[in-house]
């Protein structure tokens, strides 16, 4: 039986958590997305452990270093205020696309790392993200996943051209996906 509250949370960050910024590698072009301070604050009561999966293709492509992507997220973690330490794991997918990748989305590695090395089942998992690899990812990985459709593209259309229309609930906006996966009591 899939658990109604997922012990472990894999957010995406472009588009899920902050606004979407092509190859964003300035940390003042960070701003957070509507409700994305309240929703982790429900993740977190909920007894979550939060991890951060994002796809950095800029890097792959010589835009900008894997340091750039770094300050992106500490000024990320800053602006949503809920301490350093929110991510238990951040995980940078630097490679372009069509480049051999260990951890580019939809690779299911590093879901297949958190379930080895915290000792959590495919169904305590669950992705979120605005993106059809966000969710192929969670397929390739037998987690759950859960879709929010705050992104540049039309998410059910991304995921019926995957195959994998119907398999994932989408949500207007976070809150909205985060009181799906925490109901309140």
């Amino acid at each position: 039986m899939i658990p109604v509250k997922p012990k472990v949370l894999i957010l995406d960050r472009d588009g899920t958590l902050i606004e979407h910024v092509p190859y964003l590698s300035d940390p003042a072009e960070v701003r957070l997305l509507p409700g994305a301070v309240e929703s982790l604050q429900v993740a977190i009561a909920g007894g979550a452990k939060l991890f951060l999966h994002t796809n950095q293709s800029g890097i792959g492509r010589g835009m900008f270093n894997l340091e750039d992507a770094d300050a992106c997220n500490a000024r990320m973690i800053e602006l949503l205020g809920l301490g350093p330490q929110l991510f238990t794991r951040v995980c940078i997918a630097p490679e372009s696309p069509g480049e051999p990748s260990r951890y580019r989305k939809p690779s299911p590695e590093f879901a297949s790392e958190i379930m080895r090395d915290h000792g959590f089942n495919a169904d305590e998992l669950c992705y979120l993200g605005d993106r059809g690899s966000d969710l192929a990812t969670a397929h390739a990985a037998g987690t759950r996943g859960v879709g929010v459709a705050t992104g540049l593209d039309d998410l059910a259309l991304e995921l019926s051209t995957l195959g994998l229309q119907d398999q994932f609930p989408i949500f207007s906006d976070l809150p909205s996906a985060m009181h799906h996966l925490f109901p309140p009591s």
